[in-house]
């Protein structure tokens, strides 16, 4: 298992460099100057040679990249052009929120996805089935953005049952955390399902039923931990998506994460600020990726690792 481990993350270099490329390129992908654009369209040519030197425009693409990437390395993402401050400082101030909203809308998702996708494929062909299936699809094809603008008309204006806008307390997080965790609900309920639809049908499952074995422990102890690998991959997938995802959910209900520190560092054309996020989003997905595939080894033994 360590082995493992140190050879993915050995494995994870040249992704994380590709990923670094990408995100420094942002600067030259905009068109027109990223000088004149940072300094205003009244800005004179002094002022957009000394932006020009500020940000390093001035010196070769390769000693550009290496500087951002020593910088990186080492903690230091450069200083925000807004507000002056550093922009890992920027980002931790915020970090911690997006990853509780991303971490409580998984649990929710699993919780929800879980229990609907196991009660769908015992009761197959059925009027449940049928049911929860639908009700997954109506959860996978409603958008953030309005299932979030809905609970806060409904639950939040007119019940006045939560707080529409914020995050810290229980009230303020019930609403983000639905909107959330309703898509990646539906899809763990229908990759569930069919996964469990495949292992029951196995006969090993057949030979414990024939053996006598309760159909809890058939159902929860052989069929759900055999048909958990490819929900575990979802769960991942899904986890990974949220800490980057939340940039619309975080404007609707006006919470200071990652994703409204990106969106307003895109309207100010705060470049530094919105090259941190995207690289600090990225090196999460990569570290979540890596603990999917640790899991594997712990939900089934038989996976060789080293």
């Amino acid at each position: 298992m360590f082995k493992f481990i140190i050879r993915r993350l050995i494995q994870t270099i040249p992704v994380l460099i590709g990923v670094s490329i990408v995100v420094f390129s942002l600067m030259f992908l905009i068109p027109g100057d990223p000088a004149q654009i940072i300094a205003g369209e009244s800005a004179t040519t002094e002022q957009i040679e000394q932006m020009r030197e500020r940000l390093g425009l001035n010196d070769p693409i390769v000693v550009q990249y290496w500087n951002f990437i020593s910088g990186a390395v080492q903690g230091d993402l450069g200083d925000s052009l807004r507000s002056g401050r550093s922009v890992t400082d920027e980002i931790s101030l915020r970090f911690w929120t997006t990853v509780e909203l991303a971490i409580y809308s998984t649990i929710l998702s699993v919780f929800l996805g879980l229990i609907a996708g196991v009660i769908s494929a015992t009761r197959h062909n059925t009027f449940v089935d049928s049911g929860i299936m639908l009700i997954a699809l109506f959860g996978l094809s409603m958008p953030n953005f309005w299932l979030g603008l809905m609970l806060i008309k409904y639950l939040a204006v007119d019940f006045m049952w939560f707080s529409p806008s914020g995050w810290g307390d229980f009230q303020s997080m019930v609403l983000p955390v639905i909107t959330l965790g309703t898509s990646g609900a539906a899809i763990i309920a229908r990759m569930t399902r069919s996964s469990m639809l495949e292992v029951i049908g196995q006969d090993y499952i057949r030979t414990a039923r024939a053996k006598g074995v309760k159909e809890q422990v058939v159902v929860y102890r052989h069929a759900l931990k055999n048909a958990m690998i490819p929900v575990v991959t979802v769960v991942g997938l899904s986890f990974g998506s949220l800490l980057g995802g939340t940039v619309i959910t975080e404007q609707i209900f006006a919470i200071n994460g990652m994703g409204r520190l990106m969106i307003d560092a895109i309207l100010a054309r705060d470049f530094p600020i919105v090259q941190g996020t995207v690289l600090v989003v990225s090196l999460l997905f990569v570290l979540v990726n890596l603990v999917v595939d640790v899991l594997y080894r712990v939900l089934n033994k038989r996976i060789d690792l080293d």
